[in-house]
């Protein structure tokens, strides 16, 4: 089985073995999946937008009702399980042993897992979402919550497929987001992205390819956008933390080469972060 972790799991901030690292089969959200979380990435034991990353999870957890407490003490077990070096930071807090009075025991969970090996490209099935908010407002709209069954299963569709993962659809044929990233495509040099009014999540790295086109020069569209724009589209590419942005080869049937707008978007991207970490 492949390492889990670099280094101990922070478990409320007490350095704990991976091997004895565990959660309440009470708390509710192992129970019900009823918590919130975050990934980030190290480079090199520095995090990338560690405050928009907690800023999110403050959001998160103020929807499901579970207080997160100190950030600048979570803030520290963020840093401190970073120094391990390169890899994806993971964490977790736990809605607790009482859905009454929510809080009650939970956990914080932070640890740094090692960076797998990245594709270079993937290639994307269409599938429809149709628990996906959309545009419609709930008790956890915008929230980053440990209920994310609904996306693995697309995943593991799209994968049952020979795909390497999926595009969510919406209604009408909306395009949304993916299962654990963002979409964007180019068309006659304008980059295109779904909005955020259809509650697709708020991606750190959404927002920094956005100020990347600011810097290039690209122009960007933000809307509402029918699945023949993205098939048709010059170029696909997908953001997000562990991905950055990687092309996409393929959106359904349709087969597509990577192009030099993506290739330009990942190097401003890797410049920003370079920037930002060094």
């Amino acid at each position: 089985m492949r390492e889990r972790a670099v280094g101990p799991v922070l478990m409320n901030g007490v350095p704990t073995d991976p091997a004895d690292a565990a959660v309440s089969v009470f708390d509710v959200g192992f129970q019900r999946g009823y918590g919130c979380f975050e990934t980030m990435r190290s480079y090199e034991g520095s995090l990338f937008r560690l405050e928009g990353h907690l800023d999110r999870l403050q959001r998160s957890a103020s929807n499901l009702r579970i207080g997160l407490g100190d950030l600048s003490l979570l803030a520290s077990w963020c840093t401190q399980a970073a120094r391990g070096g390169d890899g994806v930071l993971r964490v977790y807090v736990t809605g607790g042993t009482d859905a009454s009075a929510l809080g009650t025991n939970n956990v914080t969970v932070v640890y740094l897992e090692p960076l797998a090996e990245i594709p270079s490209s993937v290639r994307l099935d269409l599938l429809e979402a149709p628990w996906h908010a959309d545009g419609r407002v709930s008790e956890l709209t915008g929230a980053k919550t440990m209920s994310y069954g609904p996306n693995l299963a697309a995943t593991i569709e799209a994968w049952s497929k020979g795909y390497d993962d999926a595009a969510l659809l919406g209604n009408g044929d909306v395009v949304l987001e993916g299962p654990t990233f963002s979409l964007g495509w180019v068309t006659d040099g304008v980059v295109f992205t779904p909005s955020l009014e259809s509650h697709i999540l708020a991606s750190i790295t959404r927002e920094a390819t956005l100020e990347v086109c600011d810097r290039l020069g690209i122009e960007v569209s933000v809307g509402r956008f029918h699945k023949d724009a993205l098939v048709n589209a010059d170029e696909v590419f997908v953001m997000s933390t562990v991905k950055e942005v990687m092309p996409v080869t393929a959106v359904g049937e349709v087969a597509l080469v990577p192009g030099p707008c993506t290739a330009r978007l990942l190097a401003g991207f890797r410049e920003l972060v370079a920037e930002e970490t060094s």
